[in-house]
């Protein structure tokens, strides 16, 4: 009988427990031990003034779009705290997985956006939202650079803040220990928060070392981008931003390479 491509391996999600079910049902479908290590908590963004606003006057945007499933989740936690409706102007979702998101809780997704750098997806929309109102509701973390790009085309952009992104109070310390023995195969990264807190707890220099032995993976661009900033090297790099795309691409690593301690 065939084992499972990743029979064997040990894999740490960094992601928070309300995002990473999906990731760890793929893992573990295909044969890999999945410890979990969330580095990144969610909050309610400290002043909701601004965000509050927005939703007031939704009726007059043309289109929301969210580029991550929190984007979703704290707009329509915000909404029902507000007693407002759910939008009915088009939403666009960045990736199939923000898209689901935005399906489960409510909204409709008018258009799915492909492209996962600024400047992609705004050529990428630049048809649909080029002289539109555009509500962008991102976490403190982000960077502004999708809501530049919008504005370049001539989309009329309102960034907010909705929520904001944080270290956990606590981490798993015997998970840890594990991590500093070299004792896991593979530490996923899905954001550039999740590496930031990592480093933060087990020190940014250990972490450039681990990864002569241990293999980093990043969901997409902007998360291998964060880890070269920072001297950590990508091992893998999922070609899609999604659950599913992350697992094959690690499935893919050790079909190509069956030994991990070699160069990648």
């Amino acid at each position: 009988m065939t084992s499972l491509p990743l029979a064997g391996k040990h894999i740490v999600v960094t992601r928070a427990p309300e995002q990473a079910q999906r990731l760890i049902q793929e893992l573990e479908r295909s044969g890999a031990e999945v410890i979990l290590l969330p580095t990144v908590a969610f909050e309610a963004a400290i002043d909701s003034v601004p965000f509050d606003h927005a939703l007031r006057e939704l009726p007059a945007f043309d289109w929301i779009l969210f580029t991550s499933q929190n984007a979703v989740r704290f707009t329509a936690s915000r909404l029902e705290q507000l007693g407002l409706a759910k939008t009915t102007q088009r939403v666009a979702a960045l990736g199939p997985a923000t898209a689901q998101a935005v399906e489960e809780l409510g909204f409709r997704v008018s258009y799915l956006a492909s492209q996962h750098t600024a400047h992609g997806l705004a050529e990428e929309m630049k048809a649909q939202v080029q002289g539109c109102r555009v509500l962008l509701p991102h976490s403190d973390h982000a960077d502004h650079q999708i809501a530049s790009a919008l504005h370049e085309i001539g989309a009329r952009v309102t960034d907010v803040i909705a929520y904001r992104t944080m270290a956990p109070e606590a981490i798993d310390q015997a998970v840890l220990d594990r991590i500093r023995a070299g004792h896991v195969d593979v530490i996923i990264f899905a954001s550039p928060s999740a590496l930031h807190n990592l480093a933060g707890f087990l020190g940014i220099g250990d972490l450039v070392k681990l990864g002569e032995t241990t293999q980093f993976a990043a969901i997409g661009p902007t998360t291998a981008r964060a880890m070269r900033d920072c001297g950590v090297r990508v091992h893998i790099e999922a070609e899609e931003a999604s659950a599913t795309g992350l697992a094959d691409a690690i499935v893919k690593h050790y079909h190509d390479r069956p030994d991990p301690t070699r160069p990648a």
